[in-house]
């Protein structure tokens, strides 16, 4: 078995005991880039020299007996919104083609100290608007799209390229294409983790995170991003607790939100079996099923939309007015469209969002988290962007996609993406765990215990050019 295949956790454990060096790591790394890169084309900027250079010194500082834990010496990926010392740092856009910062965001410092090895900046929609991501493919089908805005965050990981990579979540950019690419996927409570550094999509509902193989990986990495940083106005000062305490405790008794509305219209009938199935599962291993009505439902969408919208469009004003050809026509569209919102209307918006936390605050009094699917399909294909349901109806893939991860970055909870099962023609279905304000370590335990009793976590895609059989 290559490096590259084992569990973060595996390769940590032969770096700490000496028997692989951080070198050997990131060279199985590189080489699983250099194999199925040009299929996936997850990565804007592959950065395998300074990998190396980083290896060695890595190498040199365990050796010297200053070993700084489980992430030294591991391979990074990160998307291009996070700003990286003197690396080009995209968005991926031709705004910023030239762009190359001087200092690191907060996250890709923090995972610098914990002794991480950048190895390549990966693809994102242009500036994260978007949930498709077009410029990478699935790793499990190359024909469909590897979601949004972390595509190439997904793929990298989906493919079995990194063990972890950076991604960043508005509207379920983390979580949709963990999500389609079979990989876990965690959003932190808004506030949890920094984002200094890190291009806006709306800065009120951004957040930051990583995308792992499994669902401790997520959690160590978030424990190694978290806490408090000035320079992001939403950082809550608070202690970082453990976040893998207890996460081998079980379920017996936890009570699992099941929702009887929202998430329940227009999803394909294998991804609704197989949030069932999940559910069932969680019952047999003794957590207490609680039928609940999502509150306020119908304003979750306008809402999110009315906000990130005119966020979106004052955060790329200069932009628009001095270059707007840089933009993509799809991106330049939105970004053009989000100046039409009313300042009443943004207001609005504002509030209400208020009043969907507070009514969400009174549906946890009697769950503990709300389990539901994370997406509404499988990938779909790169050449059509619509979903077209049973009722006759067509959606676009960004709108459904995000229609099911909205609601926790509305509210700011915290939400777990975890591989469930896969479709019959070979496509991740993932579930989505959303739990109370700063109770990370409880969805990460509701989230081990999902993953341990099925075999699809962990799982590495074998980078599929097409499929006939996927429809």
């Amino acid at each position: 078995m290559q490096l590259y295949e084992l569990s973060l956790t595996e390769v940590a454990d032969k770096i700490r005991t000496g028997e692989v060096s951080p070198v050997e790591v990131t060279q199985s790394a590189l080489d699983r880039l250099a194999e199925v890169e040009p299929a996936i084309t997850a990565f804007v900027t592959v950065t395998g020299e300074q990998a190396l250079t980083r290896a060695v010194e890595a190498e040199r500082e365990i050796a010297a007996g200053r070993y700084r834990g489980a992430l030294h010496g591991i391979p990074l990926g990160v998307k291009d919104l996070y700003d990286t010392a003197g690396i080009l740092t995209t968005s991926s856009s031709q705004q910023r083609a030239a762009n190359v910062p001087t200092t690191d965001s907060a996250s890709v410092a923090k995972l610098y100290d914990a002794g991480m090895i950048l190895v390549g900046k990966t693809q994102t929609h242009e500036f994260a608007y978007g949930a498709t991501t077009p410029t990478a493919g699935n790793p499990w089908d190359v024909t469909r799209t590897p979601g949004g805005s972390s595509g190439g965050s997904g793929a990298a990981v989906g493919a079995g390229v990194v063990h972890v990579a950076l991604g960043s979540d508005t509207g379920g950019s983390i979580r949709i294409p963990a999500g389609v690419c079979g990989v876990v996927g965690l959003k932190p409570t808004f506030g949890r983790a920094s984002r200094a550094g890190v291009a806006s999509l709306s800065w009120s509902l951004d957040h930051v995170g990583p995308l792992t193989r499994n669902v401790s990986d997520a959690g160590l990495v978030l424990g190694a991003m978290s806490g408090y940083d000035r320079r992001d106005p939403a950082s809550v000062d608070m202690p970082v607790p453990d976040f893998l305490a207890g996460i081998t405790d079980g379920v017996a008794g936890t009570r699992i939100g099941i929702p009887s509305n929202f998430y329940t219209h227009n999803v394909q009938p294998e991804v609704t079996e197989v949030a069932h199935r999940a559910a069932e599962a969680l019952e047999r291993l003794g957590a207490i099923l609680v039928e609940v009505e999502v509150p306020l439902a119908e304003y979750v969408l306008p809402v999110e939309w009315a906000i990130l919208t005119a966020e979106a469009s004052a955060y790329h004003m200069d932009s628009t007015r001095q270059s707007p050809e840089l933009f993509t026509d799809e991106v330049r569209t939105l970004v053009e469209a989000g100046e039409a919102i009313l300042a009443t209307d943004y207001i609005n918006a504002v509030r209400l969002r208020t009043r969907i936390q507070e009514a969400w605050r009174d549906m946890y009094s009697t769950i503990d988290v709300l389990l539901a699917p994370t997406v509404p399909g499988v990938a779909s294909l790169r050449s059509d962007p619509f979903f077209r349901w049973d009722d006759g109806t067509v959606e676009g893939s960004t709108s459904a996609y995000s229609r099911m991860s909205a609601p926790a970055n509305v509210t700011g909870l915290p939400a777990l993406q975890v591989p469930a099962e896969f479709s019959a023609g070979g496509l991740p279905i993932g579930i989505q765990i959303i739990g109370k304000p700063f109770c990370e370590a409880e969805i990460l335990r509701v989230g081990y215990a999902l993953e341990q009793s099925s075999d699809v976590i962990g799982r590495i895609a074998p980078v599929v050019m097409a499929s006939s059989a996927v429809r």
